[in-house]
């Protein structure tokens, strides 16, 4: 969609300014601010959008008068372009605003240098940015608006379309043979990963995209059941493949094999696999009918059946792996059935069976607690994490408030300033009119990092995706020729193609922004192939300067941002555990999934600042291993620690799910065991300080009877393996960061 609007916005501004008879360079000028104007503002709100869509033109009308006077001023201009480096790169702390207008004028200077202009030309450029800037406005609130509303609702059907993929990836499963296991389960592991990252997309836009916070909570109750279900029903039917025992899907190291094993029709199960089959075609079904108006019989009667199997006594003969499969499906059923009373309101009930009566019964209740909510007696552990300001969240790593020079924005700001000034001056060495490339590049490697290890990805793969650039830069010269709408059209094509290919190649979009660049020199009749090779030489410079000054200037070494990190997510764990585990032990309720979305952030950003040492150019391959196995391990107590939370959250209204007192005494292990590998991680010379504890099995902590198995009619029977889980995955967190087991003992877990 923000490519959408930005090509719209360009072609809008092209269209009036030729209409106006503008010559060629102010067509480019015009494109370029459009583009700018529109991509930089990424505020929720209408209202925001278009307060700052109205304080960019002066600001870009500023940069540009100012770029066109110091044209010939060369040392005054260089100065007053690294001032505008800094105040750009320091205005990110000030939130979405602040980035925004510190891009559009760093952008908009940029753009008078690249289009030559002088004192003469000011007068039709202010007219051509103020007419771009219209049409700006024009596209994003008339043509292509973005609403927070919209938005959500986009996300909100990109998740059931996720959640259908899912379900065809599992009935692919199903029927594969064993050459085919290791292709399918990846293809498995990747689509619940995009699941879980639609959720947390929807997550982020609750606050703005709903009309009240009750509505915003059910939303999020129903799509995190939905998301779990989804992923308990891909483990369960791995495991009834025979294959090694999975604990999730999404955490498992890439790559990873797995053993083949016989296909489910030869076993001896066969006649009840066909059945299966079936039920997960009809899940499929069901997914991808719940967003429609069919209100049928049919479909009526494909849930009732489906929600059948969450009574004991529906389920076929078979196997325990294959029975718990049709558990898994029953309880699909019953999140996809709350997906859609969340999105489009009551239906129909008249063709409900006991199954699906007693599933919206339970809705109901849940509804109700979420309309009048009981207030907490004592404060949330996501209540202790309030910060009295919001700046971005890099600003406080593991909840610390940076102020000074060891602020993000602060600190990277002076390295930006002088790695441009590093790049100004090798750039006038290269080229005395083309310098601004180098400067360019090392802007653009500061966007987004917090790391050393981070700049020096992001400058290699710009690299690349420059040099692959220039030579499509090449071809299409030759191709175009003196065709300036070719040249034109061509560049709202590439437009388009930077902003599809952002969230996926950084090298990739690079790539666009190089050719398209390309073509803008062909139409300014400045193109050459020096010209492009000089492109190469300037980026590698500016990537250099980039490089060396975060090295060299306030660094923060990647070592120690993922240990911060590190730190947070598993204070976030604890939380999530702690507060998880009391609930279900009977204590107060809290706020579960918010607290549980926010691990999920948490662990995103380590994931994203362990790339650096993940990476394939990175020689450390050891290191890479360890990094992976953490990571992998973190995924894996998430995915327990969201289905504990979600569990919990059903314990104050559940008919069938009550809370069991022995449960603390787990909880108390897994969050000790938590608590000493943060304070480890936090001060790395703590060493011996803390001890993790191991030994007993959860199943043998909870054991009162002669079988060993807890009463089914308690919640002890649901969450039992996800604590066992759970601590397995802590304690195996104890080696990697050089913390002792005690109590370590051949362990007697049951592995239901």
């Amino acid at each position: 969609m923000a490519g959408l609007r930005t090509v719209a916005a360009v072609a809008l501004s092209l269209l009036v300014l030729a209409l106006l008879g503008t010559g060629v360079t102010y067509l480019v000028a015009g494109a370029m601010t459009a583009m700018v104007s529109t991509f930089a503002i990424k505020e929720k709100q209408v209202r925001g959008q278009a307060v700052t869509l109205a304080l960019g033109l002066p600001v870009a009308l500023a940069a540009m008068s100012l770029g066109a006077l110091l044209s010939t001023r060369i040392i005054a201009g260089d100065a007053l372009f690294v001032a505008l480096i800094f105040a750009a790169a320091y205005s990110r702390r000030f939130g979405e605003r602040g980035t925004a207008l510190g891009l559009i004028g760093f952008q908009m200077y940029f753009v008078a240098l690249f289009v030559g202009a002088d004192t003469a030309d000011l007068p039709v450029l202010w007219k051509t940015l103020a007419i771009a800037s219209v049409c700006s406005a024009i596209v994003r609130f008339a043509v292509v608006p973005e609403t927070p509303q919209r938005v959500l609702k986009r996300l909100r059907d990109a998740f059931r379309a996720r959640l259908a993929q899912l379900v065809t990836s599992q009935i692919e499963l199903l029927d594969a043979t064993p050459e085919q296991l290791d292709k399918v389960v990846d293809d498995l592991r990747r689509r619940t990963a995009r699941l879980h990252d639609a959720a947390l997309m929807i997550q982020g836009r609750l606050e703005e995209g709903t009309r009240d916070a009750a509505t915003a909570a059910l939303l999020q109750r129903r799509v995190a059941d939905a998301e779990i279900a989804a992923e308990r029903l891909g483990v369960l039917l791995l495991n009834a493949r025979g294959a090694e025992r999975a604990d999730t899907l999404t955490l498992h190291l890439p790559n990873a094999p797995v053993p083949a094993t016989e296909n489910l029709v030869r076993s001896p199960d066969g006649d009840v696999i066909r059945t299966l089959r079936r039920d997960l075609n009809a899940l499929h079904l069901l997914v991808a009918r719940s967003g429609s108006d069919d209100r049928g019989t049919a479909l009526a009667h494909v849930r009732n059946r489906l929600l059948g199997y969450r009574d004991e006594e529906r389920l076929p003969r078979a196997s325990d792996a294959v029975q718990d499969v049709f558990r898994g499906i029953g309880e699909m059923a019953r999140a996809v059935l709350g997906l859609r009373l969340a999105l489009d309101g009551p239906q129909d009930e008249s063709g409900d069976s006991p199954a699906t009566t007693r599933s919206r019964e339970e809705f109901d209740a849940e509804d109700v607690s979420l309309a009048h909510p009981e207030k907490p007696e004592k404060p949330e552990a996501s209540e202790k994490r309030e910060e009295p300001e919001k700046p971005e969240a890099s600003e406080k790593p593991g909840g610390k408030v940076r102020t000074g020079l060891r602020r993000p924005t602060t600190r990277a700001a002076f390295q930006v300033s002088v790695g441009s000034v590093l790049a100004i001056v090798g750039g006038e060495f290269l080229s005395s009119q083309r310098w601004y490339w180098a400067v360019l590049t090392c802007w653009v490697v500061f966007l987004n990092t917090a790391s050393t290890g981070e700049i020096l990805v992001k400058g290699y793969r710009r690299l690349l995706g420059t040099v692959l650039g220039v030579v499509a830069g090449v071809l299409l010269a030759g191709l175009v020729g003196d065709h300036t709408w070719l040249a034109f059209a061509l560049v709202l094509v590439f437009i388009f193609a930077m902003f599809f290919t952002a969230p996926l190649s950084y090298a990739l979009m690079s790539f666009f922004v190089t050719a398209m660049l390309g073509l803008l020199y062909t139409l300014l009749n400045k193109y050459s192939f020096a010209v492009l090779v000089l492109r190469i030489e300037e980026t590698a410079l500016g990537a250099a300067c980039g490089i060396i000054a975060a090295v060299l200037v306030l660094p923060v070494h990647t070592d120690r941002r993922t240990d911060e990190l590190l730190g947070t997510v598993l204070d976030r764990l604890g939380d999530v555990v702690s507060a998880a585990v009391e609930q279900l032990s009977g204590g107060p309720a809290s706020d579960l999934l918010t607290m549980a979305r926010d691990l999920d952030t948490a662990l995103d950003d380590l994931r994203d600042s362990t790339e650096p040492l993940t990476h394939p150019i990175s020689p450390l391959r050891v290191r890479r291993r360890t990094v992976r196995y953490l990571v992998a391990l973190l995924e894996t107590c998430a995915y327990h620690a969201r289905s504990l939370a979600a569990t919990a959250e059903l314990v104050p209204h559940s008919r069938t799910v009550t809370a069991d007192p022995r449960l603390g005494r787990a909880g108390r292990r897994i969050a000790h065991n938590i608590d000493v590998l943060a304070a480890r991680v936090k001060d790395a010379k703590a060493e011996g300080a803390g001890e993790v504890e191991s030994g007993a099995s959860i199943a043998s902590m909870l054991r009162t009877d002669a079988s060993g198995a807890p009463p089914s009619d308690t919640v002890t029977a649901r969450v039992l393996r996800h604590l066992q889980r759970l601590d397995e995955g802590v304690v195996g967190l104890a080696r990697p960061l050089g913390v002792r087991v005690a109590g370590r003992t051949e362990r007697t877990a049951t592995r239901d």
